[in-house]
């Protein structure tokens, strides 16, 4: 790294007697941090594309924000989830402006559904149409919080939980809002959090809100990216998905019924109602739901072709494609009485728009598709790959480009990851987490459990297999699942076993509560087993002897009927590639790693991470995916699982034991290993 001044800087910054050593209590220096950080100011100094790969406890936020700060120039850092968002702004890039003594400015910018809309709480306060005495007590809560808010922040609002129903009657969405016609425009808390970001030096933003501003031009990110000179992703491996997801186009069952509702309401609002278009409203209203009616349950998603096939789904929807049809153009000829009802023309018109293109037969680069929930159907135009939409995006204006999580490598390889987004010169880097995962982890692969994960009784013989390190670690346990019927089937297993024997251990599962309050639940108890599944294999940080063991029922390879899967493995096929090396299993690969994460996150935790999959020794691509793994010790007897839980020391065999003994994953040495 070239002895730069801001180079200079970020060495002094670091030091064990640094500014950041004397800001936080318990600092240490870490060479991995202090590399990554410099080989991201290099290519901020460059204005190149760099890929970081940081294991846990590298203390990576620092490692992005302290030379984005020292570089200068404005900086956007988008997250994975809101309250990653949150901490960002609240909790670390204060630390890291004090320890500087920066002069920066920070914004924090959401989508416009997370901020109070001052018209719609008033229109709904004026009309008083609720479901409940409680929905309207929650209205009015908010209403005293809009009068003594600055930002507007849903999130500020802590004594109101983040679903309750009355939020919908108080925030916009890109559909309803008004835009410049609304009346209270001048006061719109979403045109300050704008006008705040465009005056900051960093903004803080999250993925959803850059791709929906970069496909929709509708966020305000767009006026942010003229001026930006660097863009930071953190949690970047959640970015092809998202990408995907906001290049294609959807519309549901759920939008049209508040489209209905809406136009009724604004039709009342401009001065009467219109019995023809109430009319016209109440078939779209009935016709959304005879479509989620069609189909018998929920969680399914279906390829265009198969949806067509089921009974009644056509019908379905050809006749919401004719209500629609029959609204569009009688609405557009009232938009001119107000603007909420030329908001609902041009909503009806884009529906009919998207309808219509989910119907028709599509081409080659993108898939149809459906999900059914449990009051709503959405249909999915969605494109095959966002590579190319992504990289246009990046070629408008010259500046840095970093991409940083703790997944984002197979092994070594970050080929995946890089043709996912287009981003294939890129360059990449691994960064090995500082833990001690040889002494403070164990890595458990059980024997005599079912040769194939797909057999019926697999999850039960996952149980058994549990039960006894349960019993060892005193509860204190994650239990993730690649789907939610084995999550369910595990729960009655457990649960049963548990007061057979007595074992009192309190068992949590997923869906019972919010994340956040069963994390809590789990902590505070010090000896329960949570059940998890997707929402569990990331973004969860227990520390301490409340997690000590992590079980993972199985590899999570997507299943193969997914139908947006299922199309890109047959566009890969065709072009001659190998869909499962070559996006199968590199995501089975970063997801598990992603889940292995959640057992060791600080340098004093100790644990076991149990994989009860066989494929891992039965397979030929066992290896790989044992190689992408924390460099923990591996065993295959119960026994030193239950020493080292008790805290004796474990004794490994050789290097070349048979994988039945005790050994070393093979290849794997500690100093190029990185964490989930």
């Amino acid at each position: 790294m070239t002895r730069s001044s801001p180079a200079a800087a970020l060495e002094r910054f670091f030091a064990a007697d640094g500014p950041l050593a004397a800001k936080l209590p318990g600092y240490r220096l870490r060479p991995q941090q202090l590399e990554m950080a410099g080989a991201i100011l290099e290519a901020i100094e460059r204005t190149g594309v760099f890929v970081a790969e940081a294991g846990t406890g590298t203390g990576k936020t620092f490692a992005y924000l302290v030379p984005a700060l020292l570089a200068s120039g404005k900086v956007i850092v988008s997250t994975g989830t809101k309250t990653l968002q949150d901490q960002l702004y609240d909790r670390d890039l204060p630390a890291v402006r004090e320890a500087l003594a920066s002069g920066t400015n920070a914004a924090l910018l959401k989508g416009r559904a997370n901020y109070v809309c001052v018209y719609r709480l008033e229109r709904a306060l004026r009309e008083a149409r609720l479901a409940s005495r409680e929905e309207a007590a929650q209205l009015r809560r908010i209403e005293r919080f809009a009068a003594l808010t600055a930002s507007g922040d849903r999130a500020d609002l802590a004594e109101l939980a983040e679903d309750a129903p009355a939020w919908q009657h108080a925030t916009s969405t890109r559909d309803n809002c008004l835009g410049q016609e609304c009346p209270r425009y001048k006061d719109c808390f979403v045109m300050r959090a704008r006008r705040n970001a465009l005056a900051a030096d960093v903004v803080v933003i999250n993925h959803h809100l850059f791709f929906a501003d970069v496909a929709l031009r509708d966020e305000g990110v767009a006026e942010l990216l003229p001026a930006c000179n660097t863009v930071i992703f953190d949690e970047a491996h959640q970015l092809p998905e998202t990408a995907r997801m906001f290049f294609g186009e959807s519309v549901s069952t759920g939008q049209l019924l508040e489209l209905a509702r809406d136009v009724r309401l604004e039709l009342r609002a401009a001065g009467g109602a219109s019995p023809d278009l109430e009319r016209l409203a109440l078939r779209i209203e009935r016709a959304a739901r005879e479509l989620r009616l069609a189909f018998a349950s929920e969680g399914a998603k279906l390829a265009w072709r198969q949806a067509l096939g089921l009974p009644q789904v056509a019908a379905a929807l050809e006749a919401l494609g004719a209500a629609l049809e029959t609204l569009a153009d009688p609405l557009a000829s009232q938009a001119e009485r107000s603007e909420g009802l030329g908001a609902c023309a041009r909503r009806a018109t884009q529906a009919r728009a998207t309808l219509a293109r989910w119907r028709e037969s599509g081409g080659s680069e993108e898939v149809r598709w459906l999900e059914v929930f449990h009051h709503a159907v959405q249909l999915h135009v969605t494109p095959l790959s966002s590579a190319e939409l992504f990289r246009r995006q990046m070629q408008d204006h010259p500046r840095a480009w970093i991409f940083t999580s703790a997944t984002l490598a197979v092994g070594e390889d970050f080929s995946h990851f890089k043709r996912e987004l287009g981003i294939e010169q890129a360059d990449a880097r691994r960064w090995a987490s500082p833990f001690d995962f040889e002494r403070q982890a164990l890595l458990y692969v059980p024997q005599r459990l079912p040769a194939e994960p797909n057999q019926a009784d697999f999850t039960a013989a996952v149980v058994e297999a549990a039960l006894p390190v349960l019993r060892a670690s005193g509860g204190r346990a994650f239990l993730l699942f690649t789907t939610l019927r084995a999550l369910r089937r595990a729960h009655e297993l457990l649960a049963e076993r548990f007061a057979r024997e007595a074992l009192p251990f309190p068992l949590l599962v997923q869906g019972t509560g919010s994340r956040s309050e069963l994390l809590a639940r789990f902590r505070e108890l010090g000896n329960a087993v949570l059940l998890g599944a997707a929402s569990f294999w990331e973004g969860v940080d227990v520390r301490g002897e409340a997690l000590s063991v992590v079980v993972i029922d199985k590899l999570p390879f997507a299943p193969p009927d997914d139908p947006v899967l299922a199309a890109r493995i047959e566009a890969l096929r065709a072009q001659g590639g190998n869909p499962f090396l070559e996006l199968q299993l590199p995501q089975a690969i970063l997801q598990l790693k992603q889940g292995a994460g959640r057992l060791i996150r600080d340098e004093t935790d100790r644990g076991v991470l149990m994989l009860c999959d066989p494929r891992l020794f039965s397979r030929p691509y066992g290896r790989v995916v044992r190689a992408s793994l924390p460099p923990m010790r591996l065993t295959r007897a119960l026994a030193e699982v239950e020493a080292f839980l008790a805290g004796a020391s474990a004794t490994i065999a050789p290097a070349d034991a048979e994988p039945s003994q005790s050994r070393a994953p093979a290849g794997i040495h500690a100093q190029d290993r990185g964490a989930a």
